[in-house]
């Protein structure tokens, strides 16, 4: 008689049925098929550059979908020539291409292309966000991503399962961003790491689609590895409004089923929630904030990108008109929720109150746009508020409610919601939505696709060949940084920068510069002398999946990152461009080293193969023990100087194999 099996959570059991390698036990290498991908602009670029690296025909994930959505203001050439690039990409590899003013990339591939029980990888951490439709939604690096789409696994640590049973309903003026809130609140932005949050309980029935979409995308926030909502009837009147009910089946955790960790979230307990400058985790109640001065207040993102979330900001400015000096600044999500807001008569209101309305897209999310005056305070319903990502590098940004946000902008002063003297405007999403997929461009037929060239510019280079870590380094510390540093401080993102990040040699200038300014310059200086390395704090690396932020310190000589700990997105990128991630065996060694030290590893590839720990000496300080914790897979990428490297040595013996046979 076979005994039966172990129950399954949801997110075990979407593991399960896209598992090509590994077991499900956490904390061991897995891989992954992938069935769809996602591609932001201002990453896309370098990801459709590595297909042609690849030599690849046809791409093997579908849908796989282009977004413009990052770099939309057009102040010079740049943008609008990286769209032509794009373009040409899609057309040429078989790629959907949704160009600029369709809306920022998570929530329109929700409405258009999100499937539930489907994977999903992107090259933006926020992709988690399509875990709200029951996908199995992981953020990447643009090579891994690349990789995906030419039919490779996805591979990861397989990740604890976080379950989180939701309680209760949410009270008037409190919206879904409170309950990420106080999550972080309890958590911390390195929480969740190496986990996937799974949802479930008698409180999903009282959140959207979209309030689901707003705790899966600020997962990322905690360092989740995925966020996982069911697929119920909620899941199923989003699809029907958008006329995708035929993909909607349901999903959800076998009864019995356990989790790696539990928690308790009550939704009726909460209380509207900010999140203080500059990180997502200063969260506080906003009763304990009031009064202080406001510049401006910015309501879209894909930490907020519901139809409600800007209806129920119209309906509480109806009538009203913002306060004077303050900028309320409305950044809709996509097309379809702008039509239906035009539809139902909701633009109109934010218009008559003074707001100001900019094209849909991530904006001012991402430094593009709508930068705040230097130390003013800015309200945002963004998903980060790391310094200087809204464009401004001395900002003070707070991340809050759509609720909290407009109660300000009304006041003047951040103000508590629940203070505005009006009934509380409950929105929910119309039956159905205005649907238009005729602005998306699809795939072209294999047989043109291949007459397609690539419409190349001077800032859309060809990837620099990368060398192979040596048997012995002796380098120099280049940099000693603090815990938390982000993506956002090793490449930076706003309209002065992010045109270049298509070019890895345009954009090396401007790496650390918050942190360093002269960074580049000395590191472009040891690249002749073996390169340097990088000395960090715990959770190195954490935000954005920006690739460029590892792949353009590898290119300027960075060889080894010595941490206390790494974000996970990071220590990947950083691996598959042949730099060498290592934490220190006792963390109070971070403390002894400076800049200027000279670092020395020897029989560095033995070293990674006798097991997950190596020494190193630091001249004149003594040695180090730092664990690797590298895959027999990982150290033949370092051993190859990358990815790219890796495929081009495997093409290149398989093809001599042909030509001997």
């Amino acid at each position: 008689m076979t005994a039966p099996s172990t129950p399954l959570n949801l997110a075990q059991q979407l593991i399960r049925d896209h598992l090509v390698e590994g077991e499900m036990t956490p904390g061991s290498e897995i891989a992954l098929r992938i069935d769809q991908a996602l591609l932001q602009d201002v990453l896309g670029t370098l990801v459709m550059l590595e297909l042609e690296a690849m030599g690849l025909d046809r791409v093997k994930t579908e849908p796989s979908v282009q977004y413009i959505d990052h770099g939309l203001v057009q102040a010079d050439n740049l943008n609008a020539e990286t769209y032509l690039f794009l373009k040409s990409a899609c057309e040429r590899f078989g790629v959907w291409y949704s160009g600029p003013g369709n809306g920022i990339s998570h929530p329109v591939h929700m409405e258009h292309f999100g499937i539930p029980g489907q994977s999903i990888v992107g090259c933006d951490s926020h992709t988690t966000a399509a875990g709200s439709l029951g996908m199995l939604a992981i953020g990447a690096g643009g090579i891994e991503v690349a990789m995906a789409m030419a039919g490779e696994p996805l591979y990861l640590t397989m990740p604890e399962i976080w379950g989180i049973r939701l309680e209760g309903s949410l009270p008037d003026w409190v919206s879904a961003k409170d309950a990420v809130l106080e999550l972080l609140r309890r958590h911390g932005v390195a929480g969740g790491k190496n986990t996937i949050i799974e949802y479930y309980g008698p409180g999903l029935a009282n959140l959207s689609a979209m309030d689901r979409h707003v705790l899966a995308n600020m997962g990322t926030e905690m360092g989740a590895t995925a966020t996982v909502f069911p697929c119920d009837e909620e899941t199923r009147r989003f699809l029907a409004s958008r006329g995708r009910e035929a993909d909607w089946k349901p999903l959800a955790a076998e009864p019995g089923c356990t989790y790696d960790r539990e928690e308790v979230l009550d939704l009726s307990s909460l209380e509207p929630l900010i999140a203080l400058p500059s990180s997502p985790d200063k969260v506080v109640p906003v009763r304990e904030v009031v009064g202080e001065p406001l510049h401006q207040a910015y309501i879209g993102s894909s930490g907020n990108p519901g139809y409600r979330d800007f209806a129920v900001v119209a309906g509480m400015v109806r009538g009203r008109t913002v306060a004077d000096g303050v900028s309320l600044d409305i950044n809709p999500s996509s097309r379809q929720v702008l039509s239906t807001l035009i539809r139902d008569g909701y633009l109109a209101d934010l218009v008559a109150s003074g707001a100001r309305l900019h094209q849909t897209g991530c904006n001012g999310c991402i430094g593009m746009g709508q930068a705040p005056a230097v130390g003013r305070n800015s309200l945002r319903t963004v998903p980060r508020n790391f310094p200087g990502r809204s464009g401004t590098r001395e900002d003070s940004v707070f991340l809050c409610s759509p609720e909290t946000a407009t109660a300000s902008a009304l006041a003047g002063t951040i103000a508590d919601p629940r203070s505005l003297d009006m009934p509380y405007p409950r929105i929910a999403e119309p039956a159905q939505m205005v649907v238009n997929r005729d602005v998306f461009v699809p795939p072209l037929p294999l047989a043109e696709a291949r007459l397609k060239p690539l419409q190349k510019t001077d800032n859309t280079p060809a990837l620099p060949e990368l060398t192979v870590l040596p048997d012995t380094l002796e380098i120099p510390v280049l940099l000693v940084t603090g815990d938390n540093i982000s993506t956002d401080d090793i490449m930076p993102a706003g309209q002065r920068v992010m045109p270049y990040w298509s070019s890895v040699y345009a954009s090396a200038p401007f790496t650390f510069e918050a942190v360093d300014a002269d960074y580049a310059r000395r590191a472009e200086a040891t690249r002749e002398f073996g390169g340097h390395a990088i000395v960090a704090g715990h959770n190195y690396g954490q935000g954005s999946s920006r690739e460029n932020a590892a792949l353009v310190p590898r290119y300027l000589g960075l060889q080894v990152v010595l941490a206390k700990s790494f974000a996970r997105i990071h220590w990947q990128n950083l691996i598959c461009f042949g730099a060498l991630p290592l934490t220190f065996v006792d963390e109070r060694d971070g403390g002894r080293l400076e800049q200027g030290d000279s670092l020395v590893i020897r029989d560095l590839h033995a070293q990674l193969a006798a097991g997950a720990e190596l020494t190193a000496e630091v001249v004149g300080k003594g040695t180090l023990r730092l664990h690797h914790g590298l895959t027999p897979r990982q150290r033949e990428l370092l051993a190859s100087g990358g990815v790219i490297n890796h495929i081009r040595r495997v093409k290149g013996a398989s093809a001599e194999a042909v030509d001997a046979s």
